[in-house]
């Protein structure tokens, strides 16, 4: 083992600090795009159920934006959620109904400015005439 000289003293210090510097926003980062692919398929999955829902014969687009919003209550902080909206649409040429569920996911969550995410899920609605 070799003994170090006066002059290399403490720079075990300094190197940290410089790796710290490169690695703490790249960390943050990939926590940051964890956190918005999380909101984002949660909400993609809460629309999708609520447009079945509401495509269900005798259902409604209210009883949709209920579940849509029973869903992501129960998965994500209210604070994420700016707007859940169902209605009525054609869904390739028939009639049914469409979910758009917007949101916005701050700086980890935190709030602040962050990135916008709009999903929309999308079912053909049910006919309650029965079938030959």
């Amino acid at each position: 083992m070799s003994r170090r000289s006066r002059g290399e003293r403490g720079a075990a210090v300094v190197d940290f600090v410089m790796v710290l510097l490169v690695l703490l926003p790249l960390v943050v980062g990939i926590l940051q795009l964890a956190l918005v692919l999380h909101v984002r398929n949660t909400l993609a999955s809460a629309a999708a159920e609520g447009a079945r829902h509401a495509a269900v014969a005798g259902s409604s687009a209210g009883a949709g934006q209920a579940k849509v919003q029973e869903l992501v209550d129960g998965a994500l902080s209210e604070e994420f959620v700016r707007s859940v909206t169902v209605r009525p649409a054609l869904v390739g040429g028939a009639p049914g109904y469409e979910a758009v569920v917007e949101a916005d996911v701050g700086v980890l969550g935190l709030g602040g400015p962050g990135v916008h995410v709009r999903v929309a899920g999308h079912a053909v609605a049910e006919t309650s005439e029965a079938q030959p």
